[in-house]
């Protein structure tokens, strides 16, 4: 959605790297945001954004208007909802952000027909979604995840952290180190899910956030069991303005 960080920065690097053109889509969805979310003061920062994908070798960028997306403009008839793994986490706390999200990405795909496309790994549960979506509508595309880009205090970037002051970015860094600590703890053998979850949310709670979730899912954001090797332990909460979100993976262990 613009306003580039070195995260989207690291999307386009992994794209120069497999491909050999690259178009970046710059779009402020209105369909993914909620009442009283934070649509009108979203950061939006076309001309910088272009010049930091001209400096990359972008071969293209793709920024069109919300008239151009939605030309009957409130009156959308057709939209994409991709059911089961939207009624979890973030589709469970945000109605409709994914319906938003299915459609946006399917209307740009069909747009400029890619064949690779890159995604964030910190938004997990969109990946997720999209690469359902790709797969049920038999859409030619292969979408590709990129690790989340941190801080060196470990928080996860995002157009959103300029909203944090400085005692509230002082004390951001504690979503992903209980993150860490639940992938150490599950790395270690606990199985306590439940327990590994409130003591997650607890250090959350504790530091100053308002936990939204915490919870620990499978590979594809199954409910674990015990007999699992393998997890994604994910995370929202609000710090003042801000609403924060990360997840780490917990890989199966080596033979």
């Amino acid at each position: 959605m613009g306003n580039l960080h070195a995260g989207h920065m690291a999307l386009v690097a992994t794209a120069r790297a497999n491909c050999d053109r690259v178009v970046v889509s710059v779009f402020v969805n209105p369909l993914q945001f909620g009442p009283g979310e934070d649509l009108d003061s979203y950061p939006r920062t076309l001309e910088a954004d272009i010049a930091a994908l001209e400096n990359a070798g972008v071969d293209a960028v793709f920024a069109p208007s919300v008239a151009q997306m939605y030309p009957h403009g409130g009156e959308i008839a057709t939209t994409v909802r991709v059911r089961g793994i939207t009624d979890m986490l973030c589709g469970s706390r945000r109605p409709g952000h994914f319906e938003g999200v299915a459609t946006i990405v399917t209307k740009l795909l069909n747009l400029v027909l890619p064949d690779r496309a890159f995604f964030g790994e910190k938004d997990f549960q969109q990946i997720a979604v999209i690469r359902r979506m790709v797969e049920d509508l038999c859409m030619g595309v292969q979408i590709v995840g990129v690790p989340t880009v941190r801080e060196a205090d470990g928080l996860a970037r995002s157009s959103r952290n300029q909203y944090l002051n400085a005692d509230e970015r002082r004390r951001a860094p504690t979503l992903a180190a209980a993150l860490d600590d639940c992938r150490e703890r599950l790395e270690a053998g606990e199985r306590d899910f439940a327990g590994l979850e409130a003591r997650g949310w607890a250090r959350l709670a504790d530091a100053g956030f308002e936990p939204d979730y915490f919870e620990i899912r499978g590979p594809a954001l199954e409910v674990p069991d015990a007999a699992m090797q393998e997890f994604r332990v994910l995370a929202a909460a609000f710090i003042g303005n801000a609403r924060l979100l990360d997840n780490v993976a917990v890989p199966k262990p080596y033979a």
